[in-house]
């Protein structure tokens, strides 16, 4: 076999004169890198950010390399987006979520030519799902455009765009590039707090104080997705025969996780994006005709008639119920099964029912022990909820309880007096306090 030196590859590159440096680029190239690649707008922002204080390690987990981010935007058209039949809607988004990753990975070709070091993680999926039900996600795409200069977050938690309003689709692509020169944050937030988008939600998940209940949200705009899909195929699965597997689930439903499955999951609503007016090129109809703007755009969605998924004595049953009586409430699980102590404290400010948690005050301290050992205070009053980590006040409950033993229990595969009997779970104070901590945590 020839020596390495003299393979023809090895000789072209030793002939070579010019070639990059890694690591070095103009910022403006970078930036017609991107705009030439289709993105609408582009920020950059260092690894060292402060911003990504959150989510740094990660990323320099999976790529050590990482010295910048680049945060693209495309826009989505509008008028799609706001259409009462969701099948146009999520057209839109699908075609500009493939647009998306399309633009990033041809960043990253120009980029590979310029001899520097990028990968784009996914604007949406695929995820690392095998991390499910924790983060499947690589990159937080939001708070990276955030940092970047291109937008700043609404009440109803979308990147609003100073330009493109929120219609638009978020990515970011990792390089070994330094960054010269960042980009900054905007001065101000495009957000006009009209509350068009607490109007329009279907189940209530933002609040007009700013609150936002993540889980009415994920459960029902992302009915077909992740956790709805797992709770769809356990529906499936608890099924005695077809006719009462028909009795559980409507055929336009069976018909709606087929074509989710077939051409892509399908949002139920993300009306908040569609009612929102802000942005100057989206803002003119909402300024000159206000009337005019509710009833053409805010309307037809608050006045659908469609199912709407909710968990049994969540916040959301109780609000669809009062706001919209003419939707039909759709009571499901949550299809969400926390597999880790860390998972189920994290989840909880998330998973809570303010509403439901009405007139309780209480401390409860949580001991677990087994294969995850750790203790955790949580603290509701006046409808808030802290959780701290360690012991902390005087509590109305102690509960003390086996790891896998009080996970299997909030997966519903341990039963509850079963636990108590073997003294793997206990509780020191009065059992009330356990019965109305659940109720604001319904599932």
């Amino acid at each position: 076999m020839p020596k390495l030196e003299d393979h023809p590859s090895v000789v072209r590159f030793r002939q070579s004169e010019t070639r990059t440096e890694p690591g070095r680029i103009d910022i403006e190239k970078l930036r017609r890198i991107c705009l030439d690649a289709g993105a609408d707008d582009v920020g950059f922002v260092a690894i060292d950010r402060q911003e990504l204080d959150d989510q740094r390690a990660e990323i320099l987990g999976l790529y050590p390399w990482t010295k910048g981010l680049i945060s693209i935007v495309c826009r989505m058209n509008r008028e799609p987006v706001r259409s009462p039949a969701r099948s146009v809607a999520n057209l839109e988004f699908h075609n500009t979520g493939h647009e998306v990753d399309a633009v990033a990975s041809g960043i990253v070709t120009a980029l590979e030519v310029e001899g520097i070091r990028a990968v784009n993680p996914a604007m949406g999926f695929p995820m690392e799902v095998g991390r499910f039900p924790d983060k499947i996600w690589v990159v937080s795409h939001k708070p990276v455009a955030v940092a970047a200069g291109l937008g700043q977050m609404g009440i109803h938690r979308n990147v609003i765009h100073p330009k493109f309003g929120n219609f638009i689709l978020l990515g970011t692509v990792l390089v070994e590039a330094e960054i010269p020169e960042q980009s900054r944050p905007i001065d101000y937030n495009p957000c006009l707090s009209c509350k068009l988008c607490v109007a329009a939600c279907p189940v209530g998940a933002i609040g007009p104080d700013g609150h936002f209940d993540f889980t009415a949200c994920l459960t029902h705009n992302y009915r077909e997705f992740l956790g709805g899909f797992t709770d769809w195929v356990e529906q499936v699965a608890d099924s005695k025969d077809a006719l009462d597997y028909r009795r559980r689930v409507e055929d336009s439903e069976t018909v709606s996780v087929w074509q989710s499955l077939s051409f892509g999951p399908n949002y139920k609503a993300a009306y908040c994006m569609a009612a929102c007016p802000a942005g100057d090129d989206i803002i003119g109809p909402f300024l000159t005709d206000r009337k005019g703007f509710l009833k053409e755009v805010v309307t037809p969605l608050q006045e659908k008639v469609e199912p709407v998924y909710v968990v049994p004595g969540s916040d959301a049953e109780a609000y669809v119920s009062k706001r919209f009586p003419h939707k039909r409430p759709r009571r499901v699980g949550g299809g969400r099964r926390l597999r880790s102590i860390r998972s189920f404290l994290s989840a909880l400010p998330h998973a809570f029912q303010r509403h439901a948690s009405e007139g309780l005050e209480a401390t409860y301290h949580f001991t677990f022990t087994g294969e995850e050992a750790a203790e955790a205070t949580v603290v509701i009053r006046d409808k808030t909820i802290r959780v701290e980590p360690g012991h902390v006040g005087t509590p109305n409950l102690r509960i003390a309880a086996d790891s896998m033993t009080w996970l299997g229990f909030l997966a519903k595969e341990r039963n509850l007096a079963w636990a108590l009997v073997r003294r793997k779970i206990r509780l020191k104070g009065s059992p009330r306090f356990l019965v109305a901590f659940g109720r604001c945590f319904p599932s």
